[in-house]
């Protein structure tokens, strides 16, 4: 079996690890709070990010990077997307150039506006495999039937990464479309941010209908202007992660939303859920990115809004609902 390491211990990284080992992989785990590495060695537990499961002893924790890349055939790359070209830099001359990258991480980078794997291949040589898709770690760590999609531009790649994550209750396939897979995957942590809004104010069903519905469709207007083909919003990076964020309580971005949506501020949501929130960060990018494309996204200039300008979310919704009338197709 395979030797892979993964590079950051949070809730879906652990998760991943886990199935791995289960699977009979070798799994090397670092992270750059060296208590959590300890905590793991020693005890056989993350207990901030993966509760009451069991390390399993084929997964050893590093605190050094070189240690932990040593001999590796895989790299997962399991932290924030704000954290990813730091982190490829940070390994660079420790990695074996045939190794296969592997991004977990959902969004784009907010200077530049590039996807993470764009920001991987500016810093790195090697070959990357993005894997995402509607996978909430509580539920992989159950053992819960999970269906996600690996992308490359490289079929080979992402066959490999597919072979490897393949399980009988971990089903992978694979998407050559790699600027929907990634794009679909970043945007829908907007429209769940804006979902949990809807659900803290105390909307009801109609309006969560509603909101993941015109929600696709601004996926499917950036993704598409941005070379992504329409067929991929459809299916899991798109329709189907965009489905479990906005309707799951384990989803970060739906809590944070259901939090200022009762009357919270943004620092006061974010701390409360204790974990990184995409939404947000995601929200500015494709902000200004529509705003330079001219692309019609009217859920995310009120979410925008909301988090950056103080609009009260109930005049959000207002906003939103008093709009010119159009023809739902455009």
């Amino acid at each position: 079996m395979p030797s892979v390491a993964f590079l950051g211990a949070g809730s879906f990284g652990t998760a991943l690890a886990i199935h791995l080992a289960n699977s009979g992989c070798e799994v090397k785990l670092w992270d750059r709070k060296a208590q959590l590495i300890d905590e793991i060695n020693n005890t056989r537990k993350n207990t901030k990010y993966s509760r009451d499961s069991i390390i399993p002893t084929n997964i050893t924790g590093y605190k050094e990077l070189q240690e932990a890349l040593k001999d590796c055939e895989f790299v997962v790359l399991a932290v924030p997307s704000h954290a990813i070209r730091d982190l490829c830099r940070s390994i660079k001359g420790f990695i074996d150039e045939k190794a296969i990258i592997i991004n977990i991480a959902k969004g784009i980078e907010v200077d530049t506006k590039l996807r993470l794997s764009q920001v991987i291949n500016e810093e790195l040589q090697n070959p990357v495999v993005v894997l995402t898709g509607p996978s909430h770690a509580e539920e992989v760590l159950l053992k819960m039937p999970t269906s996600i999609v690996a992308s490359s531009l490289s079929n080979d790649h992402a066959e490999k990464v597919q072979d490897l994550f393949m399980s009988n209750y971990f089903r992978v396939y694979t998407n050559e479309d790699l600027v929907g897979v990634e794009i679909g995957g970043a945007v829908k942590n907007i429209i769940a941010f804006a979902a949990g809004i809807c659900d803290g104010i105390g909307y009801g069903d109609n309006s969560k209908a509603a909101l993941i519905t015109r929600g696709m469709k601004e996926i499917t207007r950036i993704g598409e202007v941005l070379g992504g083909k329409a067929d991929t919003f459809s299916g899991l990076t798109g329709m189907g992660d965009l489905i479990v964020t906005c309707t799951s309580p384990h989803s970060r971005n739906r809590k944070a939303g259901i939090l200022i949506g009762q009357g919270k501020s943004l620092e006061e949501a974010t701390a409360e859920v204790g974990m990184i929130v995409e939404g947000v960060k995601a929200c500015r990018a494709f902000y200004e990115l529509k705003e330079e494309l001219q692309v019609d996204m009217p859920i995310t200039d009120v979410l925008y809004g909301i988090l950056f300008k103080g609009l009260n979310p109930t005049d959000a919704v207002e906003k939103l609902m008093s709009r010119d009338k159009k023809n739902e197709m455009y």
